[in-house]
């Protein structure tokens, strides 16, 4: 994107240059994303710009089914423009994220000893013998420390904040510096620690425990543990006339760290004894530190333009979360209501009205609700973006970025070991529903069925086997390409967009749910890569849910022949790859007027032993 942007911290204009992104091209045209970006014009960015309506306020309208990409888009002009005024010291600049506004982008080259000398870095020096005298005072000995000279360096440590560019640019290089600040969250802080000297603030526990047990940062009131999760190893020092170190570390600190870069903290640093009678000891040394005010930046001229920097601070993710609480909420209601249909489905299968009103209910929720309205429609594409991830540096940001789809499929992932697959396929797929309400409406009007054969029908499933592989080995190669592919789905066309895009995506899709209106699911039954995927760790299942009589295929055959899906193989065994759990066989196998098991054990059963057992 090309943004302008005026003395006044006015954008003078935006435009889209070029763009890449497979899931966009594929589903939104291209002067739809230049129309979006054009709305920037004109807007002063040194105050809030909303998404959305704002009354007396700067807001530009997301696009039309796709407000993550909106808010992405929002967050990329921003960003760059007001990372240039900082740039430029412009009045209007805003700093980073945090409570501390830290100057993240001015830079002079400045040597080690310079930034000792201005306490940007920070240093402790414990020499032999104070290490033996604190640990004397503990009760303890060490006979790392009594073996040397007293006078000897026993360790010295040093701390910096590395977040600003005047120091961090300087310790680690300009380069990695800003990937560094790229790939953080907003808010997020680096701690820089060295050493030299016998002894290792790092220890070799952490290997094992995934703590740096011998250090600690503390602020205020608050301790933050060091972590391996957190740790990044430090290639080199760039500063001119560093120290030989003996060991580095750079630590991440997120923002849900609660850590504040602008108040004062000190690092502390435990050295183990040995006391006699009680087992270890410990000396503690601390090492203060407060940030040098020459890398904070002046305090906001507004009010707003404070309000504008705090929201900045709040990762994308999260602000796509607090946008869609509302929606979250009906997903978290309408799971649980599942749930409870399933864990209640022998009572409900007794009652074939009330399951058929329940089943209803539940698809024209799924379409209606979840697919045309939330546009939370699951897709082998997020399958796919998953594995490229996986490929090309795992974050799980991005997939944050779309929140009922995560609930969707941590929901999902879990059914997988209760239920199977037929959960998603059966209750939460809205092209699913779409597909099986057609058809209800069309054996309502008469319009015939075909009986597929199932020796054909067992040639036929393996397709979508097939499809899926397929576009599973794309997605090792061009993800592009993957994501084209992927369009043998139509669930884009005919959910997300709800058919308006161009004919031959409309025709594709109208000509699947014709197909279904004559073979029930049709696509479900043979076509869909996603339904493979999901089928594949079916029978991990460790519950089996759906009972059967021993009649059940030999000899009678009701429920495969009314198995939507035919899932039920003709010796009567169901098939957890291919059944949706619509718990259709459920209500034949209580209905005691048409499963023949149940009306045999009514004939044989004596006389005055009442119901059923």
């Amino acid at each position: 994107m090309l943004v302008g942007l005026d003395l006044g911290c006015r954008i003078t204009g935006a435009e889209l240059l070029e763009q890449h992104e497979p899931i966009l091209v594929l589903g939104i045209s291209g002067d739809t994303l230049a129309s979006f970006v054009r709305q920037y014009a004109g807007l002063d960015v040194a105050h809030r710009i909303a998404i959305g309506p704002a009354a007396g306020g700067q807001a530009v309208q997301a696009i039309s089914h796709a407000t993550i990409s909106s808010y992405a888009l929002h967050d990329i002009i921003l960003g760059a423009a007001r990372a240039v005024a900082r740039s430029r010291g412009l009045p209007c600049a805003l700093g980073g994220g945090g409570a501390a506004r830290l100057d993240l982008d001015s830079f002079e080259p400045e040597g080690w000893e310079e930034l000792r000398a201005a306490g940007s870095i920070g240093r402790l020096m414990i020499t032999a013998g104070e290490a033996a005298e604190a640990l004397r005072r503990a009760g303890a000995t060490n006979s790392a420390s009594a073996t040397l000279p007293p006078e000897s360096n026993y360790v010295a440590l040093y701390a910096a904040l590395a977040t600003p560019a005047q120091i961090g640019a300087n310790l680690l290089g300009r380069a990695e510096h800003a990937r560094l600040l790229a790939e953080a969250a907003p808010g997020s802080s680096f701690i820089f620690l060295a050493g030299e000297g016998a002894y290792s603030f790092k220890g070799t526990a952490w290997v094992r425990t995934g703590t740096f047990e011998r250090i600690q940062l503390v602020q205020a009131e608050r301790t933050i543990a060091l972590t391996a999760t957190e740790h990044r190893p430090v290639a080199r020092l760039r500063a001119a006339g560093a120290p030989e170190l003996r060991e580095t570390a750079l630590f991440l600190l997120p923002p849900e760290a609660g850590f504040d870069p602008g108040r004062p903290w000190r690092l502390d640093l435990a050295i183990a004894g040995h006391r006699a009678e009680a087992g270890a000891a410990l000396a503690v040394f601390a090492l203060p530190y407060t940030l040098p005010r020459r890398h904070l930046l002046p305090a906001p001229p507004s009010s707003e333009a404070a309000e504008t920097g705090e929201e900045a601070a709040v990762p994308l993710w999260r602000r796509a979360w607090a946008a869609q609480s509302g929606r979250l909420a009906v997903l978290a209601l309408a799971l649980v209501a599942l749930c409870t249909v399933l864990m209640l489905q022998n009572p409900l299968s007794r009652r074939p009205p009330l399951w058929r009103a329940v089943r209803v209910t539940g698809l024209a929720f799924t379409l209606v609700w979840l697919g045309w309205y939330a546009g939370a429609q699951l897709s082998i594409v997020n399958l796919l973006s998953f594995i490229a991830a996986l490929r090309t540096g795992f974050s799980w940001e991005p997939f944050l970025l779309d929140p009922l789809g995560f609930v969707l499929w941590a929901f999902v992932a879990v059914s997988l070991l209760f239920w199977g697959r037929g959960i998603f396929c059966g209750w939460l797929c809205p092209f699913g529903a779409l597909q099986e309400l057609l058809n209800l409406g069309a054996r309502r009007l008469g319009m015939p069925q075909l009986a597929i054969p199932f020796a054909v029908h067992e040639r036929l499933w393996p397709v979508k086997y097939i499809i899926f592989l397929g576009l599973l080995g794309l997605a090792l190669g061009p993800t592009a390409l993957a994501f084209m592919a992927a369009e043998v789905e139509p669930f884009k066309t005919a959910i997300i967009l709800r058919f308006v895009r161009s004919p031959p995506f409309v025709a594709y899709a109208f000509a699947l749910l014709l197909a279904g209106l004559f073979v029930e699911r049709f696509f479900c039954r043979y076509l869909c890569p996603l339904g493979a995927a999901l089928a594949l760790p079916a029978r991990l299942g460790i519950f089996q849910w759906l009972r059967r009589h021993r009649q059940c295929g030999a000899p009678c055959q009701l429920c495969a022949v009314s198995c939507p899906v035919q899932a039920i193989h003709p010796e009567g065994r169901i098939n957890p790859n291919e059944c949706i759990t619509c718990l259709k066989c459920q209500t034949l196998y209580h209905d005691e007027r048409r499963c023949p098991a149940l009306r045999l054990r009514q004939k044989t059963q004596p006389a005055g032993r009442g119901g059923l057992p």
